[in-house]
């Protein structure tokens, strides 16, 4: 019986006061193995900046390679949280990019790049999200790819030298490259541009991560000279946490992935990744005789077919009869769709996508912790991508997992929706290393 299939479903998904307390725990302490280079799913990489005084001036370029596009814009700085874009264009990124030479992915970058500049020389930040183990401002090599891609001699490779040696290949030789720039620490520094309390930065998009402001003092694992000023942005690269408990659902997704064993938490949270799940519970459902005739659905044996889009507009179909869900449904070949089945499908992301709320909620409480364990201050959390701006609950099923751990304290926390930290955040941080050289 499906009611019987739906308990079992919610044992699997729902996730209790309880269980948020252990993520946070063991949350906490793979962040602090990580500060101090000891085993840890959590990379704790130190990203060379720290939130901007707020006075950066001038012209910038920024380059932002996601998961699915590449933008390259021109912003002017006014200081006092002013920020205005010149220029930009954007390109999606064909499927075959994600597959070629590290010469051919860096080309198409650069050729993009030159198709928007000037001959004056200009300083850029180059955002590229992707695990990166950051060495300086503007120097890092590629731990491993994620969302799928799998570029040829790129993994082990300082990045910006690669983008650099495309650029003069293309006879572009008055951008400088002063900042490289995770999407999720651009966020933090967007944000922070603007606003004092901003310490927390994190991605909700096609993939997940997250950023904080920590103590130089506390990544015990720093070598070398320790750079001026009390604090530094972390990028944690919380897709990678693996504490988690997974049902059969998420052990088929990554058995089926690029990157098998790895982003556990990602694969959980991710846009790439949720309609997937909600595809595999249909498909088990269809399996099992409790839902639709597997005679005319097309959910089998499309793998990503359903994206997390259609599970938005699920959960945000308040009609009478459920039409609009229906309506998705037919796309897939279900010509018969009673109201039950609707509503049943209409459960299914629901549960899925609460579960992806609560723990990011939990992780963002960890973070939270390790910056103010007693939760004296205030603390703004920049958040951006399309999970969390679009889907119609997410962002109020995180803040309902926050008070359910801090209680009223929770209002001390406060998340804001940071528009193109990915691109705007770059420039800034292009900005805060032009103003450190001169000094």
């Amino acid at each position: 019986m499906p009611s019987q299939f739906l308990k079992n479903l919610k044992e699997q998904f729902e996730l209790k006061p309880a269980d948020c307390r252990e993520i946070i725990s063991a949350f906490s302490r793979e962040m602090a193995n990580g500060l101090a280079g000891r085993k840890s799913s959590l990379k704790m990489i130190p990203a060379y900046v720290d939130v901007p005084k707020g006075d950066e001036r001038g012209r910038f370029i920024a380059v932002d390679l996601g998961g699915t596009n590449l933008r390259v814009l021109e912003i002017e700085l006014s200081g006092r949280g002013r920020i205005k874009k010149l220029k930009e264009k954007k390109f999606v990124i064909d499927k075959k990019y994600t597959r070629v030479s590290a010469d051919e992915l860096f080309g198409f970058i650069a050729k993009k790049i030159k198709d928007l500049l000037r001959w004056q020389p200009i300083e850029a930040g180059f955002t590229f999200s992707f695990p990166v183990r950051q060495t300086a401002i503007a120097s890092g090599v590629l731990a491993h790819w994620t969302k799928d891609f799998c570029a040829k001699g790129v993994v082990g490779k300082d990045v910006v030298k690669l983008l650099e040696r495309a650029l003069y290949r293309q006879g572009i030789y008055n951008l400088k490259i002063t900042a490289l720039v995770n999407d999720t620490v651009g966020t933090l520094v967007c944000r922070g541009y603007s606003d004092v309390h901003s310490d927390v930065g994190i991605i909700l998009g096609t993939g997940t991560n997250a950023c904080y402001r920590e103590a130089l003092a506390k990544i015990i694992k720093w070598r070398g000279t320790k750079p001026s000023g009390a604090k530094m942005i972390v990028n944690i690269e919380w897709g990678n946490f693996n504490k988690l408990t997974v049902s059969c659902y998420d052990r088929q997704l990554d058995r089926a992935s690029e990157n098998s064993g790895e982003q556990i938490l990602e694969k959980m949270v991710g846009g790439m990744y949720l309609g997937e799940i909600v595809r595999l519970i249909l498909v088990d459902l269809c399996k099992k005789d409790l839902i639709f005739d597997q005679r005319d659905t097309a959910l089998f044996g499309r793998s990503k077919s359903f994206k997390s889009e259609y599970m938005s507009e699920i959960e945000a179909d308040c009609t009478a009869d459920l039409s609009r869900t229906k309506k998705i449904l037919k796309y897939f070949g279900i010509k018969k769709c009673s109201f039950s089945q609707a509503a049943l499908v209409k459960k299914v992301c629901e549960l899925v996508a609460a579960r992806a709320a609560n723990i990011s909620g939990s992780c963002l409480a960890a973070v939270i912790k390790r910056i103010d364990p007693a939760l004296k201050k205030k603390h703004t959390v920049a958040i951006d991508g399309s999970v969390y701006e679009k889907h119609p609950v997410f962002s109020r099923q995180m803040r309902k997992a926050l008070k359910t751990i801090f209680g009223q304290k929770a209002k001390k926390v406060q998340m804001v929706l940071t528009k193109d930290g990915s691109g705007v955040g770059a420039a800034i941080i292009a900005a805060v290393a032009a103003k450190a050289k001169k000094k």
